[in-house]
């Protein structure tokens, strides 16, 4: 008992010293150098335990509990740097005098009633009661930052934390504190205790103490004392405070992410397997992770280059089928690439353009490809970099930008002039003097002066002059309306590589005529369609044949682009179901039985017949075409070929009297039904029928007429351009069935000029998806690999005057049809981690984002609306890459659990195109072109327009000097009135994001510590 009371008697004694010890410390100043001498002495007179030394230096004065002392934190790295007091410790006394038990501890109202009808507990009261006899501090949220920073870099530095029973004291104690922190927000949620003020110091201590808490996360002795079993009770309390404390910061994607998995896999993987309540913990895991496992999910950022085939495989996809260059598309495209650049924006795409022009040529397909290519880049990009880089643009210029880019164009496929002459050389008529032309064309639309296009070529120009005035389009529409064989002149120009036929082409919509490479398939197609389903024989009609000839015209060039481009009528912008040319796109070709047709349609077959065939009936006469509306007539086209197949075969039509029928419709008034016809007869030849010899006989008569005229030749010369490929199709698949016949090879000289113009779907023939197939050792997935390799090489090798690596897209999109979008992704994904592997992910990424952003006819079809407005419903097509790579990303945590490095990747890659493809305001990037581009407004106001230009008044903005590029979302801001995406959107009430902008896991790694002047 003695030694007892004399043990109780030292600690009084020790206490009472300490106690005098800190506050004269506090009061008289001491330096740290004098504390350190001091303490020393008071130490070892009178040792005390780390805990209560603690108490002693962190609770509140006699003479001050408003906030500790600023001399207390030097004084605690002293005693921490000898021994005196430990992590535990000092975390223990901020929690026991901490501010924010007075927030917790505010009752509430409604609470107050209940109590007062009840009786509370004895035991309750009496901790209440001792709990009230400690004194806290009023605002100890400065000091709680400081020493949570402080421990913090003593945990990184390892010495914090030296065994597992001083992890599991810290991290009971830390579970302590996010209670108190979850608590005292709740409160101030609900009752607005705080001032600004406060709640500001407040989540300043949060964010300090989260800093600790992640990386006590990332501590290995932490991690491994929390498996043991001892370490259960510690387990439970960590794991209830991460629950209630990480919905806190669920503005912090990064830091919660990090915490959640710590609580979901490395305290729930070290309790006991319980099936119930793993069952119940998966499916929950489950629900989480599809409502915000994709933004919460935590990858390290990579930087993405800029590499040289990033717009090359743009241009080659917008270019292998149906142009699809959207100016606003492709500056939003280049906006997001380039993050406003627009210096690298405008040498890339001419480098580009160059690249796909060689490209052609190496694989050759020059004869197929080359004009297109050339006419993009002569006529159009001068004018895209007329946007971009308009005169008097401050900063770079286009001339510089052109000079650059010319510069690494590969001199012996693009020669200099004076190269032309080298006899040596085998020059390439398809890329001979397109540098100068492109100068030229440059200096047309004033981006270079005309005296500096010798220093840019690096030698004296031949002399090539461009046009000596710049095409207005205006001028041109008037000069048509004024004389119409301008048109054709006109037309003849398309051809011209001089910089001007961006500005024919517009005059040309205006005319009825265009190319898709300078207006939208709508633009020029929608004003043909109306006026064909809405023609009409005038009241006083006096001839009908005339009548046919003029809607047949018409009606070729419609088919000539939805037969070339393999277009639906939905596609050309047609959304009435009652639409004559939509009826005639969509089944004019195919045949039909007598009992399928209706009472004015059978009416019809059997009056084409007889005029056709029966030379008694008096041939084909006015009264026949008056009865039988042009429209209705191509409706029966297919029927009618039909009956005259069955007919020759039975022998109800001789050889005479069918070459007399044949020889009226290949008259220029009804040649352009021989489009459906002659389709319909390929889809016929397929069937292995007694007809077969017929359908041939029929097509010589059509295709090898031993009369006809040069107008009706010319015009034949077109129905074979459309109808050549499926026709040839199904005459080499007959003659493999019928080798011996004799007829058929004819029919495929005669349409063998015909077949490279026929088709431009971006489909591939045989050969070349034979060559894809068969790639070892996979076959086509080796094929995209290969490709992808060698993009990659080429982009980590651009040397100068490089040739391009071979490329064309149309691999890419016959692989999405045999092999599925998925399994595609999947290639390019492996692909990403293998060259990631070998440190070429910034270059990789740029490759794998241009592919899956790679503009589609298909998948980047508009919208369509009715006559009404109403918005039609989608047509059903394959999922994109892009699709798929976002239902991957979605299931992320899944995939993590099996491969977390393909869930990271597949995350960044995600998050990196959806980057790309945001469609940004426009004025960022696009500048005022001096001749615009946008032709997309009311085309039903086209008369209107004609007769204003003919009558020579000026419309809204119709001068050429005037016009701009609105590419504008009609008023409406691209947030969607919710504020940009750097802003949060104005959308954070409690300020989280604010707080912890810019902290995430990853910066931990690379933050200074040695700012930090204290650690514990």
């Amino acid at each position: 008992m003695d030694s007892r009371a004399a043990a109780a008697e030292a600690m009084r004694s020790a206490i009472e010293y300490w106690s005098q010890f800190v506050a004269r410390s506090i009061s008289q100043r001491l330096d740290t150098e004098k504390f350190e001498n001091y303490i020393r002495l008071v130490h070892d007179q009178h040792p005390l335990p780390p805990a209560l030394v603690a108490d002693f230096f962190l609770r509140p004065q006699p003479s001050n509990d408003n906030s500790l002392d600023p001399r207390i934190p030097p004084y605690l790295q002293v005693l921490t740097r000898l021994g005196y007091v430990d992590a535990p410790s000092i975390l223990k006394a901020l929690y026991k005098y901490s501010s924010l038990h007075a927030y917790a501890q505010q009752p509430n109202a409604n609470e107050g009633k209940d109590n007062e009808k009840g009786s509370q507990k004895s035991d309750d009261k009496e901790k209440d009661e001792k709990k009230q006899k400690i004194t806290r501090w009023k605002s100890s949220y400065w000091a709680e930052e400081v020493l949570f920073y402080g421990i913090t870099k003593s945990v990184v530095e390892g010495k914090a934390i030296r065994d597992s029973k001083t992890a599991l004291e810290m991290t009971r104690i830390i579970s302590k504190l996010m209670v108190l922190f979850t608590t005292a927000f709740a409160a101030d949620m609900i009752e607005q205790l705080h001032t600004a003020q406060v709640r500001d110091e407040m989540e300043s201590s949060r964010a300090a103490l989260v800093a600790l808490l992640l990386r006590m996360c990332e501590n290995d002795i932490l991690v491994g004392a929390m498996s043991k079993q001892i370490a259960k009770d510690v387990r439970k309390e960590m794991s209830a405070g991460l629950a209630s404390f990480v919905p806190t910061l669920q503005l912090v994607p990064q830091i919660t992410d990090k915490l959640e998995q710590f609580r979901t896999e490395i305290l729930a993987s070290s309790d006991p397997a319980d099936k119930k309540k793993q069952a119940t913990n998966a499916a929950m895991d489950e629900l989480l992770d599809s409502a915000v496992g994709l933004d919460n999910f935590v990858v390290a950022d990579i930087p993405v280059s800029n590499t040289r085939a990033g717009l090359y495989i743009y241009l080659n996809a917008a270019l292998i089928a149906r142009p699809l260059l959207d100016d606003h598309a492709l500056f939003s495209y280049m906006s997001n690439k380039y993050q406003g650049d627009i210096q690298s924006s405008a040498i890339d795409l001419i480098l580009a353009s160059f690249d796909i022009l060689a490209n052609a040529v190496f694989r050759n397909e020059g004869q197929k490809d080359a004009h297109l290519l050339r006419s993009f880049l002569i006529n159009k990009v001068p004018i895209l970099l007329y946007q971009l880089l308009p005169p008097g643009f401050p900063g770079t210029s286009a001339e510089f930008c052109i000079t650059e880019a010319l510069s690494h164009v590969d001199t012996s496929l693009f020669p200099t002039a004076s190269l032309m002459f080298d006899e040596s050389r085998n020059n390439n008529p398809y890329t001979e003097s397109i540098r100068e032309e492109f100068c030229a064309a440059c200096v047309l639309h004033g981006l270079v002066q005309r005296e500096h296009v010798e220093r840019i070529l690096g030698e004296i120009s031949l002399s090539y002059e461009p046009s000596l005035q710049k095409h207005s389009k205006d001028k041109l529409v008037q000069d048509c309306l004024s004389d119409t064989e301008k048109i054709q002149g006109l037309v003849r120009e398309l051809d011209k590589m001089d910089g001007n036929v961006g500005a024919v082409c517009q005059a040309l919509v205006e005319s009825l005529d265009v190319i898709l490479l300078f207006e939208k398939l709508p633009n020029i197609l929608e004003p043909l369609c109306q006026l064909l389903d809405n023609w009409r024989y005038e009241d006083d009609q006096e001839e009908y044949q005339p009548v046919y000839e003029e809607f047949g015209a018409v009606l070729l060039l419609v088919l000539a682009f939805t037969y070339r481009y393999n277009l639906n009528a939905v596609e050309i912008g047609i959304a009435s179901p009652d639409s004559w040319v939509a009826k005639i796109i969509g089944r004019g070709h195919i045949g039909r039985q007598c009992n399928e047709l209706t009472q004015r349609e059978n009416d019809h077959l059997n009056g084409w017949i007889h005029g056709l065939f029966d030379t008694e009936a008096g041939g084909l006469g006015d009264e026949l075409m008056s009865s039988c509306p042009p429209q209705e007539f191509y409706l029966v086209v297919a029927p009618l070929f039909q009956s005259i197949v069955v007919a020759y075969t039975h022998g109800y039509l001789n050889d005479e009297s069918l070459k007399g029928g044949i020889e009226y419709l290949v008259d220029t008034f009804l040649l352009p039904s021989l489009v459906p016809a002659i389709r319909f007869l390929a889809d016929y030849l397929w069937i292995d029928q007694k007809e077969q010899k017929s359908i041939i006989k029929i097509l010589q008569l059509i295709l090898l007429p031993s009369s006809i005229s040069g107008e009706a030749s010319t015009m034949l010369s077109s129905v074979k351009n459309l109808i050549a490929k499926p026709l040839e199709h199904a005459l080499r698949t007959y003659q493999r069935r019928d080798p011996n016949n004799q007829d058929i090879e004819p029919l495929l000289r005669t349409l063998k000029d015909s077949i490279p113009l026929s088709r431009r779907t971006g489909g591939t023939d045989l050969n070349e998806l034979e060559s894809w197939t068969t790639t070892p050792p996979t076959g086509f997935s080796s094929a995209i690999k290969l490709t992808i390799q060698g993009l990659v090489h080429w982009s980590i090798h651009p040397a100068i005057n490089s040739m391009p690596t071979s490329y064309t897209h149309r691999q890419v999109l016959a692989a999405l049809k045999i092999m599925g979008p998925k399994r595609v992704l999947h290639v390019i994904l492996e692909e990403i981690r293998q060259h990631t592997e070998a440190g070429s992910a910034n270059i990789v990424y740029d490759v794998a984002i241009s592919l899956i952003c790679a503009p589609d006819a298909a998948k980047d079809a508009p919208a369509v609306v009715d006559a009404n407005g109403n918005m039609l419903p989608p047509v059903q097509r394959q999922r994109s890459l892009r699709d798929l790579l976002k239902v991957e990303a979605e299931g992320c945590r899944k995939l993590q659990k099996k491969d977390p490095a393909l869930a990271e990747i597949v995350v960044r890659l995600h998050r990196r195109v959806e980057a790309q493809m945001i469609i940004p305001q426009p004025p960022g990037m696009l500048q005022t072109a001096e001749m615009s581009l946008n032709l997309d407004g009311d085309t039903a106001a086209l008369g209107d327009a004609m007769a204003a230009a003919a009558s020579g008044v000026q419309g809204d903005n119709m001068s050429v000097d005037n016009l701009t590029l609105d590419v504008s979302m009609g008023g409406v801001p691209s947030d969607l009135g919710l504020g940009s995406a750097n802003d949060g959107g104005s959308l954070d009430p409690s300020g989280d994001a604010a707080m912890f902008e810019g902290f995430d896991t990853q910066d931990m790694d690379n933050f200074d510590w040695d700012d930090i002047g204290n650690s514990f």
